[in-house]
């Protein structure tokens, strides 16, 4: 049976930006269908046992995450993006990895056009590529974002022990709201400069001392 990569991305989430999980074996699709689940109704802990149990069943599986440096460049360099930066990494994980087929959930509106990028830099020519939205219909697509979403809130506690309570990472969130004004210019290298909420603040500092004089 031919093996199965999957790759699904967890984007523009506070700090973490883009995790990209990408994991292969032939008898996990025989298994997958236990683990078909809508993502954002699980609980945590839940997440945590299915992420468990996908990494028995996978025979190879890498995390990547992107640091916010890496993503302000990429948004501060003409031609490029964030849509862009994540197909480069998805090419290096494909390559590192070496599976016969990947199921991939696109970020671009334009498929064609992601599809022929990440083939045309691929090491291998006869892999088999196929590009959807929506792809978590996919099972093995629906696990690789559990992967992700659980490695994200791995780091969110991490940030919490060191620098406090950031709540969950979404400008929608008042904890996580109050955690960027007092802390944007504090703990810089955490957050993403490019970033709508981060700017907010840094152009109201501005804003303020220009007021002063």
């Amino acid at each position: 049976m031919k093996k199965i990569s999957d790759v699904v991305t967890e984007k523009e989430y506070l700090f973490l930006n883009l995790p990209v999980e990408m994991y292969r074996k032939s008898s996990f699709l025989r298994n997958i269908k236990e683990f078909y689940f809508r993502n954002a109704s699980l609980t945590p802990k839940q997440r945590e046992q299915r992420v468990f149990k996908i990494q028995q069943l996978a025979e190879d599986y890498k995390v990547v995450i992107i640091e916010p440096k890496e993503i302000d460049a990429a948004l501060e360099t003409p031609g490029t993006n964030l849509n862009w930066l994540e197909a480069d990494k998805t090419i290096k994980l494909i390559n590192d990895l070496d599976p016969d087929a990947v199921i991939l959930d696109c970020p671009s509106p334009n498929l064609k056009k992601y599809k022929a990028y990440i083939l045309e830099r691929l090491t291998n020519d006869k892999v088999e590529l196929v590009v959807e939205h929506k792809a978590e219909r996919h099972m093995p697509v629906a696990a690789a974002s559990v992967i992700a979403k659980v490695k994200r809130d791995s780091i969110i506690e991490e940030i919490k022990k060191k620098y406090g309570n950031c709540g969950p990472g979404y400008p929608s969130n008042a904890i996580t709201q109050e955690f960027i004004k007092k802390n944007w210019d504090k703990h810089p290298e955490i957050f993403r400069k490019s970033w709508a909420t981060f700017k907010n603040h840094s152009q109201m500092k501005e804003q303020k001392q220009l007021g002063e004089y």
